[in-house]
C-alpha cells in the first residue's frame, strides 16, 4: 500500500487533483504517441491535404470558359491575363480545331499550397479525328486572397513552350468515292444527311484522309515529334470507290420525309433490311452536325414495349387475350399516367399494346425480374452488345433498375433505358423475323454479337400485335398503306418542362423503319407522318 499512499491518504478522501494529474499524464502520453504514429503514417495519419473548394471552382471555371470559347473571360481567371488571352487565341490557329472538350480530373495539393487540377483535353480536328491529351492547371492564392490559375504555357499542353509549338500536316489525299449498294455515287449535295457520314464511312474503310499534329521548333520549323496521327495507310487503291448498303431511292425518300413532315423539329430516321440488317437510309434534320439517328441517346418511350412484351411472353407472364386493366393513373413512387390520361377499363393485353397503355404495362412489372428487360434486350435483340456498323454508333443501354419506380419506368421505355432510331429499327426487325442481324452500313464489318432467336410463337404474337396497332390502335396513320404493315408508337418524356419526344417504328415487307421527332409530343402525330411519307414513296426493299 506504500506505493499508493502519496495519492490516497488513509485519513482523508481522495481529492480531485489526483485524477486530474493522472488524466493529464495519460493524455500527454497519448498525444506523444499520436505524434509518433502520425510521423510514421500510423493510425492517426490525417491523410493528404484537402484542397480549397474555391481553388477547384476557379480551375473548373477556367476550363469551362476555355471550352466555350470565352477566351477573355478564361484569361481573366489567370495570373497573367494578357499573355493567357494571346496564347489561348493562337494555340489552335492553323490546327483546324473545332469546339474542344475539357474535362477536369484529380486534384492534388503541393507543399507550397498550390492546388493542381488535372484535366483531359479532346480537340476535334476537322475531317481527321480527335487529338486527346492530358495536362494540369496549377492554382495559387494571390496576395489579395483570390485563387488564380497560375499561368504558364505548359498548362495549355505539356509540350507547349517558348521554343516549340504545334503544326497540323495533312496528307494530300483526295477522299474516295462513296457509292450506294447499286454502285451509284452518293454525295452530300443530293443527300444532305450524308455530309457528316461520308468522311466517317471513308475512315471506317481505311480510305479516309490522313494527317498529324506535330511538335515543331518555333524558329526553324524542324519537327521535334508527332503528338497525334490520324487515318491509316490502306491497301485499297486510291481510285477504288467505297461501297455501302445505302440505297439512293430510300435515302432520297427519307431525306424528303424528315424535311417535309416533321414541322421543322429535330428529327432522325433509319430504314434497314429485316433479313440481314443492311442499312438502306439514314436521315437527320438538320442534316449537319450530330448524327442522332445512329449515335443519339434517347429514351425510346412506348416503342420499347416491343421488348417488354417479348419479356412477358417469353416468361409466360401474360397472353394477348388476358385482361390487364388500364386505369388513368398508377402510382409507383411517382404517379404514372397514359397519354392524355386515357383509360381502358377491363382491357385485354392486346388492347393495352395497341392503345399503348402505360399503366397496364407498369402493373405487370412484378412479372419480370429486375434485370430481365436488359437480359432479354441483350440476348434476343443484341441491344447493349458492341456493334460494328461501319461508322461510330451508340448501341443502347438497359441498366438494372435502382428501385421500383425506375423499374416501372423501364417497362415503358423510360428511366435509364436509352436507344436511337438505329437500335429501334433493329429491334423492330428482330421482333418480326425472330433473328437479330447486326446492322451494317458498309458490309463486311466484324460481328462480335451473340444472340438467341426468338421462338416462332413469340414472333407470331408480336407481328399480330403490331399489325393490330395499325388497324385498331395508335398507328392508324399507316392504315391505308398497302401490304401487311405493322407498327408501334411511342411518347417519351424528356423533362417536366419540355415537350415529349415522338417515336414511331414500323415494318413492311423486308424493311423496318424507326423515327424520332424531338419535342414531337406524341409519336402518332409527329413521327407517324414521317414514316408514312417514306413508306408511301418507296414500295419495298431493294433486292
Amino acid at each position: 500500500m506504500t506505493d499508493v499512499a502519496p495519492l490516497t491518504s488513509p485519513d482523508r478522501r481522495p481529492t480531485r487533483k489526483g485524477p486530474r494529474v493522472v488524466v493529464a499524464v495519460g493524455l500527454t502520453l497519448a498525444l506523444a504517441a499520436g505524434i509518433g504514429y502520425a510521423a510514421d503514417l500510423g493510425p492517426f495519419d490525417p491523410g493528404p491535404p484537402i484542397p480549397d473548394p474555391e481553388a477547384i471552382k476557379q480551375a473548373r471555371a477556367f476550363l469551362a470558359d476555355w471550352e466555350a470559347g470565352h477566351i477573355s473571360r478564361a484569361a481573366a481567371q489567370t495570373s497573367s491575363p494578357e499573355q493567357a488571352e494571346r496564347v489561348l487565341n493562337s494555340f489552335t490557329a492553323g490546327l483546324d480545331i473545332s469546339k474542344p472538350t475539357l474535362t477536369p480530373g484529380a486534384t492534388t495539393v503541393g507543399d507550397d499550397g498550390t492546388v493542381t487540377v488535372a484535366f483531359t483535353a479532346k480537340m476535334p480536328v476537322t475531317e481527321l479525328g480527335t487529338w486527346t491529351y492530358r495536362s494540369a492547371l496549377p492554382v495559387r492564392k494571390q496576395d489579395d486572397g483570390v485563387w488564380k490559375v497560375n499561368w504558364e504555357l505548359s498548362l495549355v499542353h505539356p509540350n507547349l513552350s517558348s521554343t516549340e509549338k504545334f503544326r497540323l500536316e495533312r496528307e494530300d489525299t483526295s477522299g474516295p468515292e462513296i457509292n450506294d449498294r447499286n454502285g451509284d455515287a452518293l454525295s452530300s449535295e443530293t443527300s444532305p444527311s450524308l455530309g457528316p457520314l461520308i468522311p466517317q464511312i471513308a475512315r471506317g474503310s481505311g480510305a479516309g484522309p490522313r494527317g498529324a499534329v506535330q511538335l515543331v521548333d518555333r524558329a526553324s520549323g524542324e519537327v521535334k515529334g508527332t503528338e497525334a496521327s490520324f487515318g491509316k495507310k490502306s491497301a485499297r487503291p486510291a481510285d477504288r470507290p467505297v461501297s455501302t448498303t445505302l440505297d439512293t431511292t430510300w435515302q432520297s425518300a427519307a431525306e424528303k420525309a424528315v424535311a417535309s413532315e416533321a414541322d421543322g423539329k429535330d428529327t432522325a430516321l433509319v430504314a434497314l433490311r429485316i433479313d440481314n440488317g443492311e442499312i438502306l437510309a439514314v436521315a437527320n434534320s438538320p442534316s449537319s452536325g450530330f448524327n442522332r439517328a445512329v449515335s443519339g441517346t434517347y429514351a425510346p418511350g412506348s416503342t420499347w414495349k416491343i421488348v417488354t412484351t417479348s419479356a412477358l411472353l417469353l416468361g409466360d407472364a401474360v397472353a394477348p387475350s388476358d385482361v390487364v386493366d388500364c386505369p388513368k393513373y398508377l402510382t409507383v413512387g411517382k404517379r404514372f399516367q397514359n397519354v392524355e390520361a386515357s383509360e381502358h377499363r377491363g382491357a385485354t393485353f392486346r388492347k393495352d399494346f395497341t392503345a399503348s397503355c402505360n399503366t397496364a404495362f407498369i402493373s405487370l412489372r412484378d412479372k419480370v425480374g429486375d434485370g430481365e428487360l436488359g437480359d432479354v434486350a441483350r440476348k434476343y435483340f443484341g441491344v447493349g452488345q458492341k456493334w460494328d456498323v461501319g461508322i461510330p454508333s451508340y448501341d443502347g443501354s438497359v441498366p438494372v433498375p435502382r428501385d421500383q419506380t425506375e423499374k416501372a419506368a423501364s417497362m415503358i421505355g423510360q428511366g435509364r433505358v436509352q436507344a436511337n432510331p438505329l437500335i429501334m429499327a433493329s429491334v423492330t426487325a428482330t421482333a418480326v423475323s425472330g433473328t437479330f442481324h447486326q446492322p451494317t452500313l458498309t458490309g463486311g464489318t466484324d460481328d462480335a454479337t451473340a444472340t438467341t432467336p426468338l421462338p416462332r410463337e413469340i414472333v407470331a404474337q408480336l407481328r399480330e400485335l403490331m399489325r393490330a396497332t395499325v388497324t385498331d390502335g395508335t398507328a392508324s396513320v399507316l392504315a391505308d398503306l398497302p401490304g401487311e404493315v405493322g407498327a408501334k408508337t411511342g411518347t417519351a418524356e424528356v423533362s417536366d418542362d419540355a415537350p415529349n419526344n415522338g417515336w414511331f417504328v414500323a415494318h413492311r415487307g423486308n424493311v423496318a423503319v424507326a423515327c424520332v421527332v424531338e419535342k414531337g409530343v406524341t409519336g402518332g402525330a409527329s413521327a407517324g407522318p414521317v414514316v408514312r411519307s417514306l413508306l408511301d414513296a418507296v414500295p419495298d426493299a431493294p433486292s
